[in-house]
């Protein structure tokens, strides 16, 4: 699970490494739209009620009434357990870093780019590719929804932002993954529904914590983090623990 974080970061930056790929920048064209309640600035952020595939931009905040009872409902639909031990956990087993083969059928596969630059385009703005690619993001805006602040990246500085998976990968492995098919798991490695980029250093200071545990700095999303969980959740049919669950459900008034 890769993760970033840093302050209003005016000119933070990201590698992007693609063999083959090389030359000058070039502007990307059109970006993807969205709807919803901004956060952090971002018009575009769409709140994940909105979202349930993941493939629209950003993590937008749930404000109104109805709304965080439509996000209580989908809480409470999680199932629980115990976490079990890590024994056996190594990232490899979801696959190698980011990859376009995931063979379940989740947005953004096979398109001939690998899954971070996907995401990438998906939640940037002013995204501007490498001569000749339509894939290679080497420099862009992100309005992070954890920090609320706005990052301008470009690839000399890769730890800058990072792709956080909002389940974690060794969480997954601890609450049943260990037991998928490798197919599997590298479907919820690369699925957009599990990946927001952000802030790196906010990221690394996640781990591979649950909700009861970590949580992302800007109260304002809180909510909508726990709901993103939950879909990812319950797409997976993984468990949380009964204190993650817990902790979910307070974000959103329950």
């Amino acid at each position: 699970m890769l993760h970033m974080r840093g302050g209003v970061v005016a000119a933070a930056l990201v590698v992007v490494t693609v063999t083959g790929c090389q030359g000058a920048d070039v502007p990307a064209g059109g970006s993807p739209s969205g709807s919803s309640a901004p956060a952090a600035g971002d018009g575009r952020a769409v709140s994940p009620l909105d979202n349930p595939d993941g493939t629209k931009p950003g993590l937008a905040a749930i404000t109104s009434d109805a709304d965080r009872a439509k996000a209580r409902a989908l809480i409470g639909k999680v199932a629980t357990k115990g976490r079990g031990p890590k024994t056996g956990y190594d990232r490899d087993e979801f696959g190698y870093a980011w990859m376009d083969s995931a063979p379940g059928g989740i947005p953004f596969s096979h398109n001939g780019c690998d899954s971070r630059n996907d995401l990438l385009k998906r939640d940037g703005q002013n995204v501007r590719f490498r001569s000749g690619s339509d894939c290679v993001v080497v420099s862009m805006t992100l309005h992070d929804p954890y920090t609320a602040k706005t990052i301008d990246w470009t690839k000399s500085r890769a730890a800058t932002v990072q792709i956080d998976h909002v389940m974690p990968l060794s969480y997954d492995w601890q609450m049943g993954a260990s037991r998928w098919t490798k197919g599997k798991r590298e479907d919820i490695a690369n699925d957009p529904l599990n990946l927001i980029p952000v802030d790196g250093p906010t990221n690394g200071a996640k781990g591979d914590s649950g909700p009861a545990a970590w949580l992302p700095p800007d109260k304002r999303i809180r909510c909508s983090y726990a709901v993103r969980f939950a879909q990812v959740s319950l797409k997976y049919e993984l468990p949380v623990t009964a204190s993650d669950k817990r902790m979910m459900l307070e974000q959103c008034g329950g």
